[in-house]
């Protein structure tokens, strides 16, 4: 088999955004992406095998303490989830998990499991297993995009399985498929979703009781709470990392005057000040300049972080592979947010168990420098692992194993699916 790295390496270069490629990166891509066809082409030149099946297990992660997306008119609802299980012909088993949350997008349980099932699962059976990039060509066929990629959350769960499932086909984890160093662990930031300053003072002390120091608060609508909440969270973690994230909860002018006044507290960064389609509110801010402006929900794909990076709206991106479609198209953004010099951060919607393994071999792998707010150790009860993942003193172990590194009691998972949602188990 030939290769022509130079083309292969030319005709994807236009994807990483406006300003392009370093030669470094453009080698570093053109290795990377040679050895993932060489691989693909060693493995079925042994064996030809294909998704055969794909199971879908509608599911609710219990909660524990209060968190604004997990609540509604009856109360706490738990966390949302469709574990994926796609299976080959040759019975070889890959794991993911989509994981939608009504109040922070457009997805539900209900529409994941419905578009999973006559929509995106059907395109991948039959296909090679191994050719994660054609999948996603696949899936954009079948679904089209509004402004961006079509039920991104959905299509994640699909996403991570394929990684999970080449993984354990080749032996190999998610750094070794990428040629990337593997990481060991990736600090945490506990979250403060707090409704009075008193219930903040109890959430800080149970985060400094599980070993974190570093924090993020949610903040919006109120500035003066918010800003007495900063205080508040910066007196009493005088050396921690100090995230705000107002999930585009604040209008251009509220936006423009606290920024400054978070700033003075000790806030490091604010993330997702307003809608993301709020344009030239986010252009204000960055030229404010009063904190890095980072942006999380309006970042789907690769395509609108380029336009943005041109527009000059954001100085980085609260990452979230669950967000945007899935690990391929989050190590994409990641390449080009650090091609542009630009910050990002690791995050996540509450991620349950496999999806917080997909993430953090992500940011294992691609050397995260500051604390994820990856929150679901602090809020979810259950697990569908047969080992739980190692979280201790606010610190998450990388899994290491092939794969995403973990896995799945498949008992468990129709136990839960059982005991919250009263599902039956799709099968493609």
């Amino acid at each position: 088999m030939r290769l022509n790295v130079s083309c292969w390496a030319m005709s994807n270069s236009r994807t990483f955004g406006a300003r392009g490629l370093s030669r470094r990166r453009l080698l570093e891509y053109s290795a990377f992406g040679a050895l993932g066809l060489i691989g693909t082409a060693a493995y079925s030149s042994q064996k030809q095998t294909t998704i055969q099946r794909i199971d879908l297990f509608p599911v609710r992660y219990p909660t524990e303490g209060y968190f604004k997306f997990f609540t509604g008119p009856g109360g706490a609802y738990g966390r949302a989830a469709v574990v994926v299980k796609i299976i080959t012909d040759d019975d070889a088993i890959g794991w993911g998990q989509s994981i939608p949350s009504p109040l922070w997008s457009y997805e539900t349980l209900e529409t994941v499991t419905s578009v999973l099932r006559d929509y995106l699962g059907p395109a991948l059976i039959g296909r090679n297993p191994l050719d994660i990039g054609g999948a996603h060509r696949a899936l954009d066929r079948v679904l089209a995009p509004g402004f961006s990629t079509a039920m991104p959350i959905a299509r994640a769960g699909l996403d991570a399985a394929l990684h999970d499932l080449a993984g354990r086909m080749q032996n190999r984890s998610l750094s070794q498929m990428w040629n990337r160093p593997s990481g060991k662990s990736v600090d945490l930031s506990w979250t403060v979703n707090a409704r009075t300053l008193d219930e903040a003072a109890g959430i800080i002390d149970a985060g400094f009781k599980r070993g974190y120091r570093h924090f993020n608060i949610k903040v919006a609508p109120n500035p003066e709470f918010d800003v007495a909440l900063a205080k508040l969270v910066r007196r009493r973690c005088s050396e921690g990392f100090l995230w705000a994230d107002a999930n585009g909860g604040y209008d251009r002018a509220t936006a423009l005057a606290v920024a400054p006044k978070l700033a003075d507290t000790g806030v490091d960064v604010l993330e997702a000040p307003l809608r993301p389609n709020r344009l030239s509110g986010y252009q204000a801010l960055k030229q404010q300049g009063a904190l890095p402006i980072l942006m999380d929900e309006g970042v789907v794909s690769p395509v609108e972080l380029s336009e943005f990076i041109r527009l000059g709206m954001l100085d980085g991106v609260a990452m979230k592979a669950c967000r945007c479609g899935g690990l391929r198209p989050a190590r994409r953004q990641i390449e080009m947010i650090r091609e542009a010099g630009l910050m990002w951060l690791g995050s996540g919607l509450t991620d349950p168990d496999i999806s917080m393994a997909a993430a953090l071999a992500l940011y294992g792998a691609y050397g995260l420098e500051k604390p994820a707010a990856l929150n679901g150790p602090q809020f979810l009860k259950s697990s569908i692992l047969t080992q739980p993942l190692e979280i201790e003193n606010g610190s998450a172990a990388i899994p290491s194993g092939p794969g995403l590194g973990v896995d799945i009691d498949e008992a468990k998972v129709v136990k839960l699916m059982k005991e919250t949602t009263g599902a039956e188990r799709v099968t493609l």
